[in-house]
């Protein structure tokens, strides 16, 4: 059965509300969890899955994508039909770079016959979301049911909905109505202020995908998304499912899944790993996240001097290798390998990305920094926000963000 299915992630998005983080990468390069890319998730899905034959198509900035494919999931085997391969954009249909998530699968419909084992389903994933699920599972559903189409599903809130596909199913999990980023979209009967979206994860007949894809490439009126035109145009005339992802319990986890695409959502579930109780469980050995391991030494913690306040110390946070916390106090927050913060600093509900400074007598709090930032001796950041905005991106809700290789005016 998993033999005869192929895997397309979509990688290529350009991550806009996320940015400045996508300033200078993909979205699902953008690190997660101190030593993850946001697509480790997928990719790690797919291979507990059982899921070896991916294909990932990127586009956008894809340099660190691509660097961290190669260093990290080199760990198939060509010679068995086993791969990860990313595609961009090659033009063989046209001369345009993907026009959208469905137009995207279209111009590699060649892959469909070029692989050794002709597939039967293709299963379509996305590359910035975060959670775990055995796709395995879903695709028995699908075969079970003979479907044309199976779509996984979350509840959602009313909020949450209008920005994700939104589905009505009958009784027995039939897509009977879609509709993609409803201004008013449809509650779960009775269910209130609940309602059913799309985690952008299918499984399509091969077959049928293919005849869809070369229809919908013919409609000049289409935009060629999965959501906004080929999901509802099949639901008339093809057997679509929905697949109710809390049927896929893995390891105990809750129904955790969380589209980080906003700078708010990508704040709050990276500082949930370091909750004592996380909704999101990193440290469950049953299904293993996969990413590649910096070689740094350990993380150390040093000077523990009270009276002068200068203690190196880090309570309820995730700390990486190579960090070094010497004097300074972290708190609540995710510290990627080899940043070091020096003494008498303060670091509390922070994101600090890989190789930041953080200078002596040096206080932050609800910040994210991104790599190669050296952050001055006696900076404030986060407590006036004003300040900040001369300076930084700050969202609404005063979560400031400092790009990649910032460099501060010396005085």
């Amino acid at each position: 059965m998993l033999k005869k299915v192929l895997t397309f992630i979509l990688a290529g998005g350009v991550g806009s509300r996320l940015a400045p983080l996508t300033y200078e990468r993909a979205k699902p390069a953008v690190p997660f969890g101190g030593k993850y890319r946001i697509i480790d998730f997928t990719l790690s899905n797919c291979i507990n899955s059982g899921l070896k034959k991916i294909f990932v198509l990127t586009q956008y900035k894809s340099l660190s994508l691509n660097a961290h494919l190669r260093r990290a999931w080199l760990i198939l085997s060509p010679e068995i039909d086993e791969f990860i391969v990313p595609i961009p954009p090659q033009m063989r249909i046209n001369k345009e770079w993907y026009q959208g998530t469905a137009d995207a699968i279209y111009q590699n419909l060649n892959l469909f016959g070029d692989s050794i084992v002709k597939p039967e389903h293709i299963l379509i994933l996305s590359g910035d979301h975060v959670y775990k699920m055995d796709y395995k599972k879903m695709l028995e559903f699908h075969i079970e049911n003979n479907a044309d189409l199976t779509i996984s599903a979350v509840e959602v809130s009313k909020d949450e909905a209008k920005g994700l596909g939104i589905m009505e199913i009958s009784p027995k999990y039939r897509v009977v109505g879609f509709e993609e980023k409803p201004d008013n979209p449809k509650e779960i009967p009775g269910q209130k202020g609940k309602c059913l979206a799309s985690m952008g994860i299918y499984i399509f007949s091969a077959k049928v995908l293919e005849e869809i894809l070369i229809d919908d490439a013919n409609n000049k009126d289409s935009s060629h998304d999965f959501g906004k035109d080929i999901i509802p145009s099949m639901i008339n005339s093809f057997r679509v499912f929905c697949y109710p992802f809390n049927k896929n319990r893995i390891a105990g986890d809750s129904d955790y899944w969380r589209d980080v695409g906003t700078i708010k959502a990508y704040f709050e579930s990276n500082l949930d790993l370091a909750f004592v109780e996380p909704k999101f469980n990193l440290y469950e050995e049953e299904w293993p996240i996969r990413t590649y391991n910096i070689q740094s030494p350990p993380a150390k913690f040093v000077f523990a001097n009270v009276r002068e306040e200068r203690v190196g110390q880090a309570l309820d946070s995730i700390i990486c290798d190579g960090v070094i916390v010497s004097g300074g106090r972290v708190e609540d927050s995710v510290l990627s390998p080899k940043v070091r913060i020096n003494s008498f600093s303060y670091v509390k509900k922070c994101i600090l990305f890989e190789n930041v400074n953080v200078g002596r007598k040096s206080r932050l709090k609800n910040t994210i920094v991104d790599k190669n930032v050296r952050i001055p001796e006696g900076e404030e950041i986060g407590y006036d926000l004003e300040k900040d905005r001369k300076r930084f991106t700050v969202t609404e809700e005063g979560i400031v963000v400092i790009p990649k290789n910032y460099r501060f005016k010396m005085l």
